[in-house]
């Protein structure tokens, strides 16, 4: 069933209900300054990067310790206080917030790389670090992490909210690359989720159960992630196209046709509108892909070649290619600030952010049918997209205080979402469900969503970690 979207940001930020004294004095007590009630600090930790109305916590906690996280956990539960994990903040789906008051538990001082294992490929870390911490730590063992959501954020909140991005074609998702976890459970106790072994048939795969789970089902406070060899050469190409459907096709048919693509980017005209006035760059206003090559000197001019070939068959109207480093991180870095360059098109405007994901052999017509609907929008609206597993995104440009125009951006996103789940696709590929996404669960999952609430009651039966996310109405 539908519900009405959330307000934007705001200044005005609702109530707050107090925590109770005993619980203040014993955080307190357990962390000293590094409990905060402040009003910014609250503010800072009750939104993510989207158009989700702010709802600040009661108090701040910054842990430094998975001992320190279950302490936390143990008091709150004692009070059955909500508790909210807070990595870097760069969600867009309202999943920092905190609906119902409570104390949030900012993971960002958990920044130690524990033990990286090269003989094994594999690293394990505090929830706190981020992607880049991580690739320049490892810069001079030959090994990267290629999990790559654009964002800085950190590897526990990629981890609970099954984070992917530009590399998942070739390298898999979180899901795909996440070894281990160690979690803090709603008792305050904390477990290890598997060994780190490559594969295993003992038992139920908690992994995958905390890996998306969003905060809702524990508290994630180290990570054991998948490493890969740097690899030995990599160009980047650039092929622009006269309309969208001939660019996705020529993705379908890459994909199809089994060439191991690292990266595939789709940009339409308007992304690489706001793109070349945000970053100065000066590719041509059409639909554009971006496709990144790994491999031997060998493998990457073989890859480059079919896919120029197939792309041309398609009818793109260039294909230059590159493998200057310097060239390649210009490239990646205007990609990678999307999300402004296309914010920058409206000033004191702000993005409602939105992504779907389908079979790959949809791509092409989901794409079109929503193109026509952002050519209709009364505000800008440009499409992104890791579409090389069928994923693509929406930057809606908004007036934060036009009711017109949040009501027009929902219709859009309701009109996409139904779109890709006809397609027996996704309401969401990687942005999560947080609260942005609830509405569509039950038309997704069906009587599925009956099992998750049973598992939510069985890890959590209080509804204290992160309630009002992922689940429809939760009555406990």
């Amino acid at each position: 069933m539908n519900q009405p979207h959330e307000a934007v940001l705001s200044s005005a930020q609702p109530a707050t209900a107090p925590l109770p004294v005993a619980l203040v004095d014993a955080l307190r007590a357990l962390l000293g300054e590094r409990f905060s009630t402040a009003a910014s600090t609250r503010d800072h930790h009750g939104h993510g990067e989207s158009y989700h109305a702010s709802r600040p916590p009661a108090a701040v906690c910054f842990a430094q310790s998975t001992d320190e996280v279950s302490a936390i956990v143990k008091l709150c539960a004692q009070q059955r206080t909500p508790i909210i994990p807070f990595g870097a903040g760069t969600s867009l789906e309202g999943h920092v917030t905190a609906p119902h008051g409570g104390v949030c538990i900012d993971l960002g001082q958990m920044n130690a790389i524990l033990n990286v294992r090269p003989a094994d490929l594999d690293v394990t870390v505090q929830a706190g670090v981020t992607r880049q911490q991580l690739n320049t730590y490892l810069r001079d063992t030959g090994l990267f992490f290629p999990v790559d959501p654009g964002a800085e954020c950190t590897l526990g909140g990629m981890a609970a909210t099954r984070a992917s991005g530009t590399n998942a074609v070739r390298y898999g998702t979180m899901r795909e690359n996440v070894v281990s976890l160690t979690v803090v459970v709603a008792s305050g106790e904390i477990i290890r989720t598997s060994g780190r072994a490559r594969k295993s048939a003992a038992g139920y795969d908690l992994t995958r159960l905390f890996v998306g789970s969003e905060g809702t089902l524990g508290i994630i406070t180290e990570v054991t992630l998948r490493l890969y060899g740097v690899p030995e050469a990599t160009s980047v190409a650039i092929c622009p196209f006269d309309d969208l459907k001939s660019a996705a096709s020529a993705v379908a048919t890459i994909i199809q046709m089994g060439i191991p693509v690292a990266r595939v980017e789709f940009l339409d005209k308007y992304t690489i509108r706001a793109t070349n006035q945000y970053s100065g760059t000066t590719y041509r206003e059409v639909p554009t892909l971006f496709f990144e090559f790994h491999g031997s000197e060998r493998e990457v001019h073989d890859q480059a070649a079919l896919a120029q070939q197939i792309a041309e068959d398609h009818g793109a109207s260039g294909f230059e290619w590159t493998a200057d480093p310097q060239d390649r991180a210009r490239i990646w870095k205007a990609r990678h600030t999307v999300h402004y360059a296309l914010q920058s098109m409206r000033p004191n405007g702000r993005i409602w952010s939105t992504d779907v994901c389908v079979p790959i052999s949809a791509l092409a017509g989901c794409i079109e049918e929503t193109h026509r609907d952002i050519e209709a929008a009364s505000f800008y609206v440009g499409i992104v997209g890791h579409v090389g597993d069928g994923n693509f995104h929406l930057g809606m440009v908004l007036d934060p205080d036009n009711p017109a125009e949040m009501a027009e951006a929902e219709r859009i996103n309701e009109r996409l979402v139904h779109r890709a789940i006809a397609a027996e696709g996704t309401s969401t590929g990687e942005h999560g469900v947080g609260t942005g996404k609830i509405k569509y669960m039950e038309l997704e999952h069906g009587g599925g969503v009956k099992l998750m609430h049973a598992i939510k009651r069985a890890l959590d039966p209080d509804n204290l970690f992160n309630p009002g996310k992922i689940l429809p109405s939760l009555d406990l």
